[in-house]
């Protein structure tokens, strides 16, 4: 194989070069192991054969689509045959009606189903590594789509050749010198013809764009290459400046991030955005809003969540309702209620019920309470109508009147019956509609003192 692939090769892109660029990107490469993405193209088959020059570990993942009848089976059998002959292990998923293809966004829904699908195989295979053959091509059509979606810094940095375990070794080599090394190394490879259709944005890019901008100058895309390495060092700068002054204004970084609001509000909105953008919340607006919010306000990203606590910005990562972590049944459907009372201990039920200072000792009325019982984290909507108190609350008001830190609200669990209703805020306030009364029969009690029945 290292005949057929020549080291000698006067093109830049050769095994030499691309050992190179892998031994960058990851220490002690060769004892590594990777599953290359592999579509029959004419990338990805001469990255095939250049790990295979390189004698390194690697096992192959294809998606047959079935987006282009016999030419995508073609493309399969293409991937396929290359993994017979060398005897490397071949991975195969074939679209099927079951995975729903959108009318729509189906670029974004053939990326997600192929990523899925290779984290797969590297946990099912014990693979450390995915590598694709993304080129320099490619990150001009990226650098030109992320300009008109006003990507900011990042975003003009272009696709990144080492991130979450995916490698890039190709991100420096352009499309011709691919099919060069293709040509002189006789590498089989598919053309994908519906490339040339302008059904989607890249191609547009890739078809009538790219060309005009390669004819003005001969070294366009090697300068634009030398122009991605200056904006890389610029975004490195700037992140390590956005750094000190996120550490300037933090008041604590334990267990949560909790921000000097008064002192973010005083930066410019670039700060502001690019620490807010850290945690998911990359929308102007969204920003504004926080930096207007009432205390006790909540904001929502994918994976974290913004509290107003006074003049602090608290972050913390996102909880989801339905999680075991927020929610445990406390007594089941079936529990026997054949005596008249029953008390339920809550001392070792949860963490959060250990350090109580309240004494809590709450009578129900048990045939108006609808089982299972329940204790879970509240959610919008919520509400109690309060002991002591006309009317009803919503929860979020109940806490926020209650004057409580942040810290304090997290530890604050809600006692619920089988249709939601809230029974208590614990160890708060319990709900008066499911109260003891002078006719009351049945009676439980929820308390943190008395241990009668511990769950």
């Amino acid at each position: 194989m290292l005949s057929l692939l020549s080291q000698n090769s006067m093109q830049m892109l050769s095994l030499k070069s691309v050992q190179s660029k892998i031994s960058q990107l990851t220490p002690d490469y060769q004892t590594k192991n990777y599953l290359l993405a592999a579509s029959g193209g004419v990338d990805s088959m001469v990255l095939a054969h250049i790990l295979l020059g390189l004698k390194l570990s690697f096992e192959v993942a294809h998606i047959n689509y079935k987006l282009r009848g016999h030419d995508s089976d073609v493309d399969q059998k293409t991937v396929e045959n290359f993994c017979k002959k060398f005897k490397i292990k071949f991975h195969l998923y074939e679209v099927s009606d079951d995975d729903q293809k959108p009318e729509h966004s189906v670029q974004l829904w053939a990326r997600k189903l192929r990523y899925h699908f290779f984290r797969e195989i590297q946990q099912q295979e014990n693979i450390g590594f995915l590598m694709t053959a993304h080129h320099l091509n490619d990150q001009l059509e990226t650098f030109i789509i992320n300009i008109s979606k006003a990507a900011g810094l990042k975003g003009l940095t272009g696709i990144p050749n080492n991130e979450n375990q995916i490698l890039r070794p190709l991100l420096g080599f352009t499309k011709q010198e691919i099919y060069d090394f293709a040509d002189e190394n006789k590498i089989e490879f598919r053309e994908d013809l519906s490339n040339r259709k302008n059904d989607y944005l890249r191609n547009r890019i890739r078809n009538e764009i790219t060309p005009k901008l390669l004819e003005t100058n001969d070294n366009f895309l090697q300068n634009f290459s030398k122009t991605l390495e200056y904006l890389n060092q610029a975004k490195n700068f700037v992140e390590e400046k956005i750094t000190e002054i996120e550490n300037e204004i933090t008041v604590s970084n334990s267990g949560q991030k909790i921000l000097s609001k008064k002192k973010l509000e005083e930066e410019s909105a670039f700060v502001k955005f690019e620490i807010l953008k850290k945690y998911g919340f990359n929308k102007t607006e969204e920003i504004e809003k926080i930096f207007l919010a009432e205390n006790g306000s909540s904001f929502f990203s994918e994976k974290f969540q913004i509290n107003i606590h006074r003049n602090q910005i608290v972050i913390s990562e996102k909880t989801e309702n339905h999680s075991d972590k927020n929610e445990k049944i406390l007594i089941c459907e079936n529990f026997d209620f054949s005596e008249n009372h029953f008390t339920i201990n809550l001392e070792h039920t949860l963490e959060d019920f250990q350090n109580f200072q309240n004494d809590l000792s709450w009578n129900f009325d048990a045939e108006k309470l609808k089982f299972p019982l329940k204790l879970r984290k509240h959610k919008d909507g919520d509400e109690i109508h309060p002991v002591g108190f006309l009317g009803k609350k919503k929860i979020s008001k109940f806490l926020r009147d209650e004057k409580l830190s942040i810290l304090a609200r997290q530890k604050i669990w809600l006692l619920c019956d089988a249709e939601n209703s809230v029974l208590g805020v614990i160890p708060l306030r319990q709900d008066r509609r499911f109260a003891t009364t002078k006719d009351t029969g049945k009676v439980l009690t929820i308390s943190n003192k008395k241990k009668e029945i511990n769950f």
